[in-house]
């Protein structure tokens, strides 16, 4: 296999600089941080043409230096001027039938193909000087005309072009794009590519932000995808535009910000958000499974299990973004689905894992596009005769308070919260609500819940996946007590000494785990709540 042949080496074949020379602007590129391109340009080494023709001699494609060469009036006539503008490119000859364009992006696969299909023709793309390029094109359409096609032609020669119409204004300078460093361009950006490689890898999230290369999360650590340059906004806007339906891109640029799911067909789904930052598009994309992982399989507490067996009641499962409570839940509905005949109605935003029929029927419906809001589909799922209901998220006060009165009458319910524990998650609910009406809350809530379960992921020992570390609040009668006294702040001590009915702290099941030698005890202990009971548990207080 051929190796890309390094830029300094090729500047110095042609003669444009001298070893010296290029040592000493590499040594400013380590001190400083400016590319020792941008080094060479400003003390006049090299003009910017020279970079681009050597970048193009890199990546092993010919340079068309507009200054000096024409297009060929047969080659001009296959592509319209509206096409050619828009694209910023120009045909210059067609060479054994394909047809020769000099652009100022020729890694732009999109626009290639759509050269090829307005021309009829393969595509073979040079570099060139994007001002040149720009200049040229006003040349190609400016009065006088140039030649009409050979069927056209009157025998007389091709006219030539006179001085006037070289003069130019001064170019600009070369974008970043133009000038980044040689390993940022190994690979044109390919989405299916970015994905395959966050399942390859084993990671979580994929994250692709302007100026940097695409981005994966493995173990909780972020890092680059290697082998991909920088991503551009233009090259951002052509990827995440290519994954969205025209109503979405329609609703993403009214709002600025978008949640929705992708399918990678027979491999993954992902839930992607797409979002604006600095004039550009953004894009995170977290990976959902095919495959539901068992309660047992995901490492969770027996008590789980136990919630998924109740016939009504609210069951809470909270914690960060990340830390796998969508997972969670879908290991508690798949349980259900498969001993159960019940009607299973899920409300997410998006949907993440898709559940088929089993012993259950399950519907699961998806904010924005098959309703509106959370609120007005649990408004309508009472009425849709469910056995058990999942609400994505309860975000507002009319989410919470439909969930709590589905699950007064009867209904098994799941939401989530983005609190860390359990004491936190029922204080959440209650201060959703104004003061006046946190006593009757207090009282829905204290006859309604079931049960909470707060979790983390912690990275293994081993140094390859996580493990959940839970902690699990049961609706005893004294917990339902406390509640409804608003004595919340006795929750915990209740929690410590509640084993016998399945009730741990987040501190009790950490311990277990490092002890169990699953996890370190340094990743522990910057997960734990109290260190000194921690370290207690841990044999270290």
């Amino acid at each position: 296999m051929q190796t890309r042949r390094d830029l300094g080496e090729i500047l110095i074949e042609e003669g444009l600089v001298d070893q010296a020379n290029l040592e000493l602007a590499l040594a400013e590129e380590a001190r400083s941080g400016k590319s020792a391109w941008k080094v060479l340009l400003e003390q006049g080494q090299v003009t910017e043409r020279d970079l681009l023709r050597a970048r193009a001699a890199q990546i092993g494609l010919d340079f068309s230096d507009l200054s000096k060469e024409q297009p060929d009036a047969d080659a001009l006539a296959l592509v319209s001027e509206e096409v050619l503008r828009r694209l910023i490119a120009l045909p210059m000859s067609v060479l054994d039938g394909a047809l020769v364009i000099a652009m100022a992006d020729p890694r732009n696969h999109l626009a290639v193909e759509e050269l090829a299909q307005v021309s009829g023709k393969q595509i073979v793309p040079s570099v060139a000087y994007r001002a040149d390029l720009s200049a040229a094109i006003d040349r190609a359409f400016s009065e006088p005309k140039l030649p009409p096609p050979p069927s056209q032609r009157t025998g007389a020669p091709p006219s030539s072009f006179g001085p006037g119409d070289l003069v130019e204004a001064p170019p600009p300078p070369l974008t970043e794009a133009d000038l980044a460093p040689v390993e940022e361009i190994d690979k044109e950006p390919n989405l299916a590519e970015f994905l395959i490689a966050v399942l390859e890898g084993a990671g979580s999230d994929l994250h692709l932000t302007a100026g940097l290369p695409p981005m994966v999360r493995i173990n909780g650590e972020i890092q680059p995808i290697k082998g991909y340059r920088k991503l551009m906004p233009r090259d951002l806007q052509q990827i995440i535009y290519s994954m969205l339906s025209q109503k979405q891109r329609e609703s993403f640029e009214e709002n600025h910000e978008l949640d929705v799911s992708y399918a990678l067909p027979g491999k993954a789904r992902f839930r992607v958000n797409v979002f604006q930052q600095r004039d550009a598009v953004g894009s995170v994309m977290r990976l959902i499974p095919y495959e539901i992982k068992t309660v047992e399989a995901l490492g969770l507490p027996p008590t789980v299990l136990e919630f998924a067996r109740l016939r009504r009641g609210l069951v809470l499962v909270t914690g960060i973004t990340g830390s796998g409570k969508s997972t969670s839940l879908a290991a508690l509905i798949d349980y259900i689905n498969s001993t159960r005949h019940e009607h299973i109605m899920t409300v997410e935003d998006p949907i993440e894992f898709l559940h088929t029929h089993k012993k259950s029927v399950v519907n699961q419906r998806e904010v924005g596009t098959d309703t509106y809001s959370f609120s007005e589909a649990l408004k309508r799922v009472l009425r849709q005769d469910p056995d058990v209901i999942l609400v994505g998220e309860m975000r507002d006060l009319e989410t919470i308070s439909t969930a709590l009165t589905a699950a007064e009458t009867g209904h098994l319910v799941f939401g989530t919260l983005h609190t860390q524990d359990a004491p936190q998650s029922v204080d959440r609910v209650i201060d959703v609500f104004p003061p006046h009406a946190q006593q009757q809350i207090r009282v829905q809530l204290a006859g309604s819940i079931a049960g909470v379960m707060s979790q983390q992921l912690v990275p293994l020992s081993s140094g390859k996946g996580r493990a959940v570390a839970a902690e699990i609040l049961v609706a005893t009668p004294a917990v339902r007590n406390l509640i409804r006294e608003g004595k919340t702040h006795q929750i915990y001590t209740s929690m410590q000494s509640g084993g016998k009915f399945g009730m741990q702290v987040m501190d009790q099941h950490l311990a277990e785990i490092v002890k169990s030698g699953q996890v370190r005890y340094e990743a522990a202990l910057e997960r734990c709540h109290k260190v000194e009971e921690f370290n207690r548990l841990v044999g270290k207080g």
